[in-house]
């Protein structure tokens, strides 16, 4: 069944949707967290059930994270994305806390060409776990901050608060 809640958070108010599991922490396995005004956010749809206790595992991992004492999360993920958008999203998870790497990193930890930086920018957009997926380690090769769902101030934000901006 598909259950979802929102959270306050300082990006502003966070849609979380999730599947029951019975191997995730928590129980809830996360399907999407979208930011408000985010470009492709997940819309609450007829016959999902608002539940909030579904979420407190995620919830507190999140707190946690925005209050600077978290730095990994571990919440299982539902699956979805086509294979290369997988390996991509893969790629994603394996940046640490803290750090960047550039559209062109990616594409290479995928094994796709320079040409293909363009179908990583993409499937990075596709990422429906914002946050927690963290697509906002992704800048451009000049160190400029490119592209994201839920804008460019929530990305500088979650990279000053990974201490990820130089000064």
């Amino acid at each position: 069944m598909t259950v979802y809640t929102t959270i306050d958070s300082p990006l502003g108010e966070l849609l979380l949707v999730g599947e029951e599991s019975t191997t995730a922490k928590g129980g809830t396995a996360l399907a999407s967290l979208s930011l408000p005004g985010q470009k492709g956010a997940a819309v609450v749809r007829d016959g999902w059930r608002r539940d909030p206790a579904a979420f407190e595992e995620i919830g507190s991992q999140l707190t946690s994270y925005f209050g600077g004492r978290l730095t990994h999360f571990e919440i299982e993920y539902v699956g979805g994305g086509t294979e290369f958008q997988r390996r991509v999203w893969r790629a994603l998870e394996e940046i640490p806390y803290g750090a960047t790497a550039t559209y062109g990193e990616i594409a290479e930890r995928v094994g796709t060409s320079a040409v293909g930086v363009r179908a990583v920018g993409t499937a990075i957009g596709r990422n429906p776990l914002l946050v927690v997926r963290p697509c906002h380690r992704v800048i451009g090769s000049d160190g400029a901050l490119r592209g994201y769902a839920g804008g460019l101030e929530r990305k500088e934000r979650l990279l000053g608060l990974e201490g990820a901006l130089a000064s």
